[in-house]
C-alpha cells in the first residue's frame, strides 16, 4: 500500500489516508478497496451511492462490536454493488484492520481501563479526525458507541449539519447496575445515555430485546431500527469441522475424544462468567461419574480469567477445563465447528453474534432467557433458552441441559444440524444492505442534525 504524501505512519495500527493506492490484483476486494481510494479523494460519485462516515471506539480490540464493525467495513468493499461507501475512524492503540476505508487516529492520551487491561480510555486527535471526516464529504454520520471518539462524530455531525444515525451495541446502564448493583450509578448512566442519544434521527438495535432498552433511556420508537441479526457464514460454517482432530494439536491439555463444551467472548464478570465457574465443576463431575470425558474450553480474555482459573482449579477435576487465550481467523472457525456444545450463560449481551457463529457452526447452544442471544436461538430444537444459572433455580436447568447434551449424541447432532439451517440464511451481507438503506433518504425520513446536540 502507498500512502499519498504527508500522512504519518503507525507500525501498530497504520494511518492512512483515504487515499490509498494499492498495487493491481485480481481479488474483488482488492479491486473494490482500489477503488474506494481513488474514487473518494473527492465528494463526486454517483447519485446511488450513500457515503457514511463511522465513527467507533472500538475497533482494535476483540468483541462483538469491533468485529461487527470490522465486517461491515470489509463487505462494502467486497460488494461495491451494495451501494455504501464506507469510512471507519477510530483512535486506538491496538492493531486495526489494513484496509483503505479504516482510518485509525493514533490516540494523544491513552491507557488500559482499571480492571480491564484489554480495553482503552483515549483522549483521540479530535482535529484530525474531523479533517479527515471532512475530507471524505459523508452524506451520514455514524455513531458506532458513546465513547470519546463516538462524541468527535456527534460534533461533526453538528458542525455540518448532518443526518446522525447510530447504533446501541451495548446496554451499559444494565451492565452498570450488574457490576456495581448500585441504584444511584445506575441512574446517573442512564441519564447520560438518553442525553447522548437525544439528537439521533435513527438508533439501530441488533435485537427487541435492546430496542426496550433504548426505550428505557427515552428513545422513542419511531427513532428505533432493528438490524437484521447476521454473521459472516462463509467464516462459520459446519464444513470448517477437522474429524481428525488435529486442530486440537495446537492448544495445550486438549484430549482429541473428549467432549468439547465451548465458551467464546470476553472472560468478565458481566459476562455472566461466575456461574459458569460455579456451575461447570458441578457438571464435570457428574460426567467422570458417568464415565464421560468432557472439556470446557473458554477461548478469549479479560478481567475475570485469573480468578476464574482459581475458581475452576479450585472446584473442578483435573483436566476438566482449559483457557486457550484468543483465536481468530481459520483457527477459530475449524474450533467452533469441531466442538460439541456452546455455552453463553450472559444477561445483557445485545445479540451474543457468537451464539449464531455456533449455531452456523453446527453446535447446540444454551443462553439465557435474558437479552438478545435468546432471539437467535429456536428453544428445545437448536439450543436450550434457560433462567440466568447464577440463581439456584436456573443453575440446575443448566446443568440438566448440559449433562442432557453431554449424554446423547444423536440429540447433538439434531441440534446442531438445525442450529446451522436456522443461521446459515442469516448472511451478513443483508444486514450490510440493510444499514445502507437505513442510512439513504429514504430510509432516514428525519431532517439532518441542528445545532444544540
Amino acid at each position: 500500500m502507498i500512502p499519498l504524501p504527508g500522512t504519518r505512519q503507525n507500525p501498530g495500527c497504520p494511518e492512512k489516508t483515504i487515499g490509498t493506492l494499492s498495487t493491481p490484483s485480481p481479488d474483488p476486494a482488492a479491486k473494490a478497496a482500489q477503488s474506494f481510494g481513488e474514487a473518494h479523494l473527492t465528494s463526486k460519485r454517483p447519485p446511488s451511492r450513500i457515503r457514511v462516515c463511522l465513527f467507533t471506539d472500538t475497533l482494535g480490540d476483540v468483541n462483538g462490536v469491533s468485529r461487527f464493525i470490522r465486517t461491515i467495513a470489509e463487505k462494502s468493499l467486497a460488494h461495491p454493488q451494495l451501494g455504501l461507501d464506507l469510512l471507519v475512524l477510530t483512535s486506538t492503540r491496538f492493531q486495526c484492520p489494513d484496509a483503505p476505508n479504516v482510518r485509525n487516529h493514533r490516540p494523544r492520551f491513552s491507557r488500559p481501563m482499571p480492571g480491564y487491561s484489554t480495553l482503552d480510555i483515549v483522549w483521540p486527535d479530535s482535529a484530525a479526525m474531523i479533517r479527515d471526516a471532512e475530507r471524505f464529504a459523508p452524506d451520514v454520520v455514524h455513531v458506532s458507541t458513546p465513547g470519546p471518539v463516538g462524541r468527535v462524530g456527534r460534533a461533526f455531525a453538528r458542525r455540518h449539519g448532518l443526518p446522525l444515525i447510530g447504533t446501541y451495541h451495548t446496554d451499559f446502564p444494565a451492565y452498570i447496575d450488574h457490576l456495581f448493583d448500585d441504584a444511584a450509578l445506575t441512574w446517573i448512566c442512564r441519564a447520560a445515555m438518553r442525553s447522548f442519544y437525544a439528537p439521533f434521527a435513527k438508533v439501530l438495535t441488533r435485537s427487541a430485546d435492546y430496542a426496550a432498552a433504548l426505550e428505557r433511556i427515552g428513545v422513542g420508537r419511531d427513532r428505533i431500527v432493528r438490524l437484521i441479526p447476521g454473521i459472516d457464514t462463509d467464516t462459520f460454517h459446519i464444513r470448517h469441522r477437522d474429524p481428525s482432530g488435529t486442530i486440537w494439536r495446537g492448544i495445550p491439555n486438549v484430549r482429541p475424544t473428549s467432549i468439547k463444551a465451548l465458551s467464546v467472548g470476553r472472560v468478565s464478570v458481566e459476562k455472566n462468567l461466575p456461574a459458569l465457574a460455579t456451575l461447570w465443576p458441578i457438571v464435570a463431575r457428574q460426567a467422570q461419574q458417568r464415565g464421560i470425558d468432557t472439556q470446557l474450553i473458554i477461548i478469549g480474555d479479560g478481567p475475570y480469567r485469573a480468578r476464574m482459573e482459581h475458581a475452576l482449579a479450585q472446584a473442578a477435576p483435573p483436566g476438566s477445563f482449559l483457557f486457550a487465550g484468543f483465536r481468530f481467523g481459520q483457527e477459530l472457525s475449524t474450533i467452533y465447528a469441531s466442538s460439541d456444545l456452546f455455552l453463553f450463560p450472559s444477561t445483557t449481551d445485545t445479540l451474543g453474534q457468537v451464539v449464531m457463529e455456533a449455531q452456523c457452526s453446527g453446535l447446540p447452544v444454551i443462553v439465557t432467557d435474558q437479552g438478545g442471544p435468546k432471539e437467535v436461538v429456536d428453544d428445545g430444537r437448536t439450543g436450550y433458552v434457560l433462567p440466568d444459572p447464577s440463581r439456584a433455580d436456573g443453575r440446575s436447568r443448566w446443568i440438566d441441559a448440559i449433562m442432557r447434551l453431554l449424554t446423547n449424541n444423536d440429540l447433538r447432532q439434531s441440534m446442531g444440524s438445525a442450529g446451522h439451517a436456522l443461521i446459515a440464511p442469516m448472511s451478513i451481507i443483508k444486514s450490510v444492505a440493510q444499514f445502507r438503506e437505513v442510512h439513504s433518504i429514504r430510509g432516514l425520513g428525519a431532517s439532518p442534525g441542528t445545532p444544540g446536540m
